[in-house]
């Protein structure tokens, strides 16, 4: 799935996205929008509820307020969780399962609803493909 527009909100190729209280903004390059939006049922996802979609770890930049970014690990500790430590949301991590990418909450995008993205499909997180080596 390709989302040019969610919404009445066009997915411009280099977008900003921010915590609930501004601390935190970001600057996601999308040029092709947000793509394969997901949900995760992992321990973690399943509590945010977050609808995350990714970019390569070149195409985030935090413009504002990095000192705010706290990261949580868990389990492996391979995948960095960052949240704005003011406001408490979640605003990208450092993926597991591809430690090349960042995950990003797609709520986070400015003029985003996540709620107008109909159908989201939800990664098997509980039995992570990372998990299953050497099994």
């Amino acid at each position: 799935m390709q989302l040019r527009q969610v919404g009445q909100t066009v997915i411009q190729p280099t977008h900003r996205a921010t915590c609930h209280c501004g601390a935190v903004e970001l600057e996601l390059e999308l040029p092709d929008g947000v793509v394969n939006p997901r949900r995760c049922d992992c321990s973690y996802c399943r509590r945010r509820g977050t609808i995350v979609a990714s970019v390569p770890l070149g195409g985030l930049h935090v413009v504002k307020g990095a000192e705010h970014l706290k990261v949580y690990q868990f389990n492996t500790r391979t995948a960095k969780h960052y949240f704005c430590s003011v406001c408490g949301i979640h605003t990208h991590h450092q993926r597991r399962s591809n430690p090349e990418q960042y995950g990003y909450n797609v709520g986070c995008l400015e003029g985003v609803n996540p709620f107008d993205i109909q159908e989201v499909p939800t990664n098997d997180g509980v039995n992570h493909p990372s998990d299953m080596r050497g099994r």
